[in-house]
């Protein structure tokens, strides 16, 4: 039996800091997924125009600004592209932007953030209507721009009621470069269990998901938590999601749906 030939799906991971170190560890990531032949992948870090690490508004807005301007006098880099994963954790504006710089130029392009695609992966996953997801993520700004970012993302009021699956966002205190800088392992990895205890202390939750691109490789500090919070059985069931490479897989689906359901 031969295997249909399939066409290629290019997809530009796309990291807003200039971190070089966190697009590797990106890399790193991706690389154990085991991806089918025709996935191509590609990576951009932004220019040191851009903060190396993204802590607050200002950083989320300096970083739109630089990569929208650098592509916009770039385009040939998006079009040898099916498909960009905006990899920040959060609510960014290059989402949207490059969606519509894409669209303004003639040609389409898959667009999704690893926030976006943590979502829709970690709802996808709970096995009942009483069980849980939530966040885990860096520095006190988050707790608010991604609560809200959530609402707005699920359509929900802002100041309307809670959402019973969300089971809220909790903060290690760190900055995403620390991930990749100085701060001793030992440090980082006491700060993510805490802030992973305090998460599943809020109910039933059965994913976890990082809220950080420069999280990713940490999933058995989490695992060992939930297993220390829970106990091994129940501790063992809860699903770590990254959403760099959660984001891998739902950005080459919008690729293929794309083709799928237009005429």
């Amino acid at each position: 039996m031969t295997t249909a030939h399939q066409e290629p799906i290019r997809i530009l991971i796309l990291n807003p800091n200039s971190s070089k170190s966190m697009t590797d560890g990106m890399a790193k990531s991706i690389s154990s997924l085991h991806l089918p032949d025709n996935i191509e992948i590609t990576y951009y870090t932004a220019s040191t125009s851009c903060p190396a690490s993204i802590n607050n508004g200002t950083d989320l807005d300096t970083s739109a600004s630089v990569v929208l301007q650098d592509l916009s006098s770039n385009l040939q880099l998006l079009k040898d592209h099916d498909a960009v994963l905006v990899c920040c954790y959060s609510v960014h504006r290059l989402v949207p932007g490059l969606s519509e710089l894409a669209a303004s130029n003639g040609f389409s392009l898959s667009v999704t953030g690893i926030f976006e695609a943590s979502v829709l992966t970690s709802l996808s996953l709970l096995t009942g209507p009483t069980k849980k997801w939530g966040i885990v993520t860096t520095g006190k700004y988050w707790e608010e721009h991604l609560t809200v970012g959530i609402k707005k993302f699920l359509g929900q009021e802002e100041e309307g009621g809670n959402n019973t699956k969300f089971a809220g966002v909790q903060t290690t205190g760190l900055d995403a470069g620390d991930f990749h800088g100085d701060i001793p392992k030992e440090v980082i990895d006491a700060k993510l269990a805490e802030a992973t205890r305090k998460l599943l202390q809020a109910g039933d939750v059965e994913c976890v998901v990082m809220g950080c691109a420069g999280m990713a490789g940490l999933e058995q500090i989490i695992r060992r938590t939930a297993i220390k919070e829970y106990g091994e059985e129940r501790g063992k069931k809860v699903m770590v999601v990254d959403g760099v490479r959660a984001g891998v897989g739902l950005v080459a689906e919008m690729v293929k749906n794309r083709i799928m359901f237009t005429q």
